[in-house]
């Protein structure tokens, strides 16, 4: 039984007028919500690879399913790109540092920057 079937969640996301919801655990799990929440009339967003699969078989059927369903599939870059849309933003600073934890490369360019920055005073 999924998270969403019969829990917290669940009630959340139906009490909020917001009728899109994005759905994010081992995949061959995220299904179950997600065809639910797809169900009930919700605009489902799945991040693909916030998550793992116990084979490349199970991602494969997995995706495949919820695609057919009009499940949108996403990567984790996509949702950071999503919530934090510019750059131009008091919290852009907050951001950069959350992208840099998820992405090493960069947070290494983001460091080679501000290096260069400092040689160049």
């Amino acid at each position: 039984m999924g998270s969403a079937q019969k829990g917290e969640a669940h009630e959340i996301a139906s009490a909020t007028k917001n009728r899109i919801v994005g759905v994010a655990e081992l995949r061959t799990n995220t299904g179950f919500p997600a065809l639910q929440a797809k169900a009930e009339g919700y605009k489902v967003y799945t991040v693909m690879d916030a998550s793992g699969d116990p084979s490349e078989m199970a991602s494969r059927t997995t995706l495949a399913r919820l695609t057919q369903a009009g499940i949108v599939p996403m990567s984790t870059n996509a949702v950071f790109c999503e919530l934090q849309r510019t750059w131009n933003r008091p919290d852009a600073a907050a951001f950069g540092a959350l992208y840099g934890e998820y992405a090493p490369n960069y947070k290494a360019v983001v460091e080679s920057y501000q290096k260069a920055q400092e040689v160049k005073k």
